[in-house]
C-alpha cells in the first residue's frame, strides 16, 4: 500500500485513466502453498475480479422486488411500468457511477497519504468524511444504516410471505422467526470478498424465477374477462413508481463491493451492465404477469399468488427463499461492517469473535420483521423515505461539491467522460437527478407510500400474527371438513389504501369463489 504514496508525483501526473487505487487484500486470505483446498477456497469463497462484482451487483438488484414488480404495473399501467424500468434503470446506473467516482477518489488520496486498507473496509460514509466532511459523513450514516436496516427486514418479511405459499401449517410471524435464525448465520460472511459462489447462485435463482413468472403466464393465458384499467389513481400511481425507484436503489452498498475486487477503478460500467440484464428480467416477467391477469394484481403485491401451484412454482418459491437468504446477507454486512467499527473489533483477525459480536445487529431486524410485515407495501415506502436519498440525492449532491472548484477538476482522479458533456454535462444530469427524485421519489412517492402504509397499520394492526392469511374456516356453516377454502385477495382492502373494504360475505368462502376483486375499482 505504501507504493501508492511514494509515487503520489507521478500518478498526479500521469494521466487519469492510469491512475489506481491499491489492490485490496482481504484479511481472511493467506498466502500458503497452492493446493487443492486453496484452489478450491479461491473457486467458492475468494473472489475479487469483474466479474465477481456483477455477479453481486446483479444479484443483489433484484431479489424479492421481482415479485411485485407485476403489482406496480397494475398500479402504473403497462407503458408507464415499462418506461419507469428504463428510466430508474439509467439513473440508478448513473448514481452507481457517481459513487464508484468518489471512491476512487477518496481511496487515492489516502493512499498518497501512506493509509493503509488491508484489514479495513472503507465505506460510503467513510468516502464522504473524507471528501466533504463530519457532517456528510453523518447524514450518510444515518441514511444508509437506515436504508440497509430495513432492506434486511424486507427480505425476512419475503421469506415469511413466500414460503406460505407452499406451507402454510405455520403462521407468516412463526416462519418469520425461523428465518431470522436462518439468516443470522450471515455473521460467519466475513465481506463482500467472500460471496463469490452465493452471488452466482443467487443470480440463477432469480433467473429461474423471473422466466417461470414470464412464461407461466403466457401459458396460463388472460383471465377471463380481464381488465387493464391503470393508471386510475395517483396514490396508486405514485406507489408503483416509487417500488420500482426501489428496485434500482440497490446501490447502497456499491463501495464494500468495489472495495471487495482486486482493482476497484474497473468497476465504473459493471453497474451498468448489471442492470441491462436484470431488465432483461424484470420486464418481461412483470409485463406477462400483468398482462395475463391485469387488475387482480391490485389485490395481489406477491405475482406468486396467482400462478397455480405446480412443481415448478415450488421450485421457484424455495430458490426465492435461499435468494432472500444471500441478498439479507448484502442488505446486513455492511451493518456488521459499522457495528465493528463502533465497538472496536473491525481489526480482530478471529472471524469466530466478530461472528459473536455481529449478532446483536440481527436482533433490531428481526424484530421490526415481526412489527411491519407488510410485504409490498414496506418497499414502497423505503424507495421514497430512504432510498430516494440514500443512492440518489446524496450521491448526486456530494460529487457537485466534491468536484465544485476548478482545481479540484483539474486533478481528478477519473473526469467525467466526454459523451456526457464533461463537467458541465455531469453538473446538469446530476441536478436534474436531485430535483426529480426529491419531488417525484420522495415528495408525491413519499405521500402515496406512507398513506398506502398507514392504512396498512389500520387495516391489519402492528404484529399481525399471519398478515394477508385466509380466515380459519368457520364450523357453522356445515361445509365438509376436508374442504378447500379459496384464498382471499392479497390485499383485503380498498386498494386505494384510503378506506378498508367490506368483509367479505359467507358466500365468498362457501360460493363459488369470484376471481375479480374490484374493491373501488
Amino acid at each position: 500500500m505504501g507504493s501508492a504514496a511514494d509515487g503520489s508525483l507521478a500518478n498526479e501526473k500521469a494521466p487519469a485513466e492510469t491512475v489506481g487505487v491499491g489492490r485490496y487484500v482481504e484479511m481472511e486470505q493467506d498466502s500458503g502453498p497452492n493446493t487443492v483446498k486453496s484452489r478450491l477456497s479461491g473457486l467458492l469463497w475468494h473472489g475479487g475480479s469483474a466479474y465477481d462484482a456483477w455477479f453481486s451487483c446483479a444479484s443483489n438488484q433484484v431479489a424479492q422486488v421481482l415479485l411485485t414488480l407485476p403489482y406496480s404495473f397494475s398500479q402504473l399501467g403497462m407503458l408507464s411500468g415499462i418506461l419507469f424500468q428504463l428510466f430508474y434503470g439509467l439513473m440508478g446506473s448513473w448514481t452507481a457511477y457517481l459513487i464508484s467516482i468518489l471512491y476512487v477518489e477518496y481511496r487515492t488520496r489516502k493512499e498518497r497519504e501512506k493509509v493503509d486498507f488491508r484489514n479495513h473496509v472503507i465505506q460510503w460514509f467513510e468516502v464522504l468524511d473524507g471528501l466533504l466532511g463530519r457532517h456528510w459523513r453523518n447524514v450518510g450514516l444515518a441514511f444508509n444504516c437506515t436504508f440497509l436496516l430495513f432492506g434486511s427486514v424486507i427480505q425476512l418479511i419475503a421469506c415469511a410471505s413466500n414460503i406460505y405459499y407452499i406451507n402454510d401449517k405455520l403462521d407468516k410471524r412463526t416462519w418469520t422467526y425461523i428465518f431470522g435464525a436462518c439468516c443470522a448465520t450471515t455473521v460467519f460472511i466475513p465481506s463482500f470478498h467472500n460471496y463469490r459462489i452465493w452471488s452466482f447462485l443467487g443470480l440463477v435463482m432469480t433467473t429461474y424465477t423471473a422466466w417461470y413468472l414470464a412464461v407461466a403466464s403466457l401459458i396460463h393465458g388472460q383471465v377471463d374477462g380481464v381488465k387493464h384499467s391503470g393508471p386510475t389513481k395517483m396514490v396508486l400511481y405514485f406507489t408503483g413508481a416509487t417500488n420500482i425507484l426501489y428496485t434500482f436503489g440497490g446501490h447502497a452498498v456499491t463501495v464494500e463491493i468495489m472495495h471487495a475486487m482486486w482493482r476497484p477503478q474497473k468497476f465504473k460500467a459493471i453497474y451498468l451492465m448489471a442492470t441491462l440484464y436484470v431488465l432483461t428480467l424484470t420486464l418481461p416477467s412483470a409485463a406477462s404477469v400483468y398482462w395475463a391477469f391485469g387488475d387482480e394484481l391490485l389485490t395481489h403485491s406477491n405475482a406468486l399468488a396467482l400462478l397455480p401451484r405446480t412443481a415448478f412454482r415450488d421450485a421457484a418459491v424455495v430458490l426465492m427463499l435461499i435468494h432472500q437468504f444471500i441478498t439479507f446477507g448484502f442488505a446486513c454486512t455492511p451493518l456488521y461492517f459499522v457495528w465493528e467499527k463502533l465497538i472496536g473489533l473491525h481489526d480482530c483477525r478471529s472471524l469466530c469473535k466478530r461472528a459473536a459480536a455481529r449478532l446483536p445487529v440481527v436482533v433490531p431486524i428481526w424484530f421490526l420483521a415481526i412489527i411491519f410485515p407488510f410485504f409490498g407495501p414496506i418497499n414502497s415506502a423505503v424507495g421514497s423515505l430512504l432510498v430516494s436519498f440514500t443512492v440518489y440525492i446524496i450521491p448526486a449532491l456530494a460529487h457537485m461539491i466534491t468536484f465544485r472548484s476548478a482545481h479540484a477538476r483539474e486533478n481528478a482522479v477519473e473526469p467525467p467522460p466526454r459523451f456526457v458533456g464533461r463537467w458541465t454535462g455531469t453538473f446538469i444530469i446530476n441536478a436534474f437527478v436531485v430535483a426529480w427524485v426529491l419531488v417525484v421519489g420522495f415528495g408525491f412517492g413519499g405521500w402515496a407510500s406512507m398513506t398506502n402504509f398507514v392504512r396498512q397499520i389500520n387495516t391489519f394492526g402492528l404484529f399481525t400474527k399471519c398478515y394477508q392469511c385466509p380466515p380459519p374456516p368457520l364450523p357453522s356453516t356445515g361445509a365438509a371438513p376436508n374442504a378447500t377454502w379459496p384464498p382471499l385477495p392479497e390485499t383485503p382492502y380498498n386498494i386505494t389504501g384510503l378506506a378498508p373494504a367490506p368483509a367479505p360475505s359467507p358466500a365468498h368462502f362457501f360460493g363459488r369463489h369470484h376471481r375479480h376483486h374490484s374493491h373501488g375499482l
